[in-house]
C-alpha cells in the first residue's frame, strides 16, 4: 500500500507538503517528488507552492491532484503531436512515467507578450535573441508566437537562451523539433481554450530522450507552467487577470 505522509491539516483539509513512499527518493523538485522504480519513474505532486523559485512554507489544498489530472488529461490528448513519458495515472496525484533523459531546458512560448518578455521590450531589448515589433503593449497578442528558451537550473534563476544556444546544445535537427513540437502544442491548445473563453498567454515545456527519441515529460499546461487569462476581461495594456499564481507573485512583490 502506497502511503503519504506529512499531510497538514488545515480548516478539515489535507495538505500534502512532503511524501514518504517506501521506495527510492530520486528527488524533490519545488512540487514534485520522483521516485525511481529502475526503469518508470514514481512522480508525485504535493500541494507546495513556489514563486519566484522560492518553494512557500504553506501549501495549497488540492493544488497536487489538480496539475496531476490536468497535465494527465493533456498529455492523453497531444500525442498526435509528440509521445510523452505517462504511462499511467495511479491515484489522483500520482503518475507513472517512462524514464527519460532530461534535457536541461525550459521552451516557453509566447502568445502574449507580458512578465519578464515585457520587461525585455519596453526597455528595448530583445526576447531570446527574437527582437519584436514597435508599438506592442503590455499583454499584447503577438503576431505569431515564439519560443523563448531557458536554462533549467537546479538552484537559483534560470538564464536566458537564444536559438543558436539551443542548437549548440542540442542540435540543429533536435532543435528545430522541440521548437516545432513548441508551436504546434500552443497552437492545438489555445484554440481550444478559446472557444471556452481562456486565452493561454503562455506556457513551457520540458523535453527528454527516451530509446534515442524526443519525448514531451514533466508537466503541460498546468497553473503552474501557463498563464491563463479570462477571455471576457483581457485588454492589452494592463494587467490580466490569471486562473493561475501570477496572484501569488503579485502578493509577494507588494509586500517587500
Amino acid at each position: 500500500m502506497i502511503v503519504l505522509l506529512d499531510a497538514k491539516s488545515d480548516l478539515m483539509e489535507e495538505v500534502l507538503t512532503e511524501s514518504c513512499l517506501p521506495l527510492k527518493l530520486l528527488k524533490c523538485g519545488k512540487v514534485r517528488d520522483i521516485y525511481d522504480l529502475s526503469d518508470k519513474l514514481l512522480v508525485v505532486s504535493t500541494d507546495r507552492i513556489s514563486a519566484f523559485d522560492v518553494v512557500l512554507p504553506d501549501g495549497m489544498p488540492g493544488k497536487g491532484e489538480a496539475l496531476n489530472r490536468i497535465s494527465a488529461c493533456w498529455f492523453g490528448g497531444l500525442r498526435k503531436i509528440i509521445p510523452n513519458h505517462m504511462l499511467d495515472i495511479v491515484d489522483q496525484r500520482i503518475m507513472l512515467v517512462a524514464k527519460a533523459e532530461p534535457i536541461k531546458i525550459e521552451f516557453v512560448v509566447r502568445g502574449y507578450l507580458y512578465g519578464s518578455a515585457w520587461e525585455n521590450y519596453r526597455l528595448g531589448k530583445p526576447i531570446s535573441g527574437i527582437k519584436l515589433p514597435a508599438g506592442l503593449n503590455k499583454a499584447s497578442k503577438l503576431p505569431d508566437p515564439i519560443v523563448t528558451p531557458t536554462t533549467k537550473a537546479e538552484t537559483g534563476h534560470d538564464i536566458e537562451m537564444t536559438k543558436k544556444d539551443v542548437v549548440k546544445e542540442l542540435g540543429k535537427d533536435t532543435a528545430e523539433q522541440a521548437e516545432e513540437t513548441c508551436i504546434k502544442l500552443y497552437e492545438e491548445v489555445s484554440k481550444k481554450a478559446e472557444a471556452n473563453g481562456i486565452l493561454v498567454a503562455d506556457t513551457k515545456f520540458e523535453f527528454g530522450f527516451h530509446s534515442g527519441e524526443l519525448m514531451l515529460i514533466d508537466e503541460i499546461f498546468t497553473p503552474d507552467s501557463s498563464r491563463f487569462w479570462p477571455q471576457d476581461g483581457y485588454e492589452a495594456g494592463k494587467d490580466q487577470y490569471s486562473f493561475d499564481k501570477q496572484y501569488v507573485r503579485d502578493y509577494l512583490l507588494n509586500i517587500k
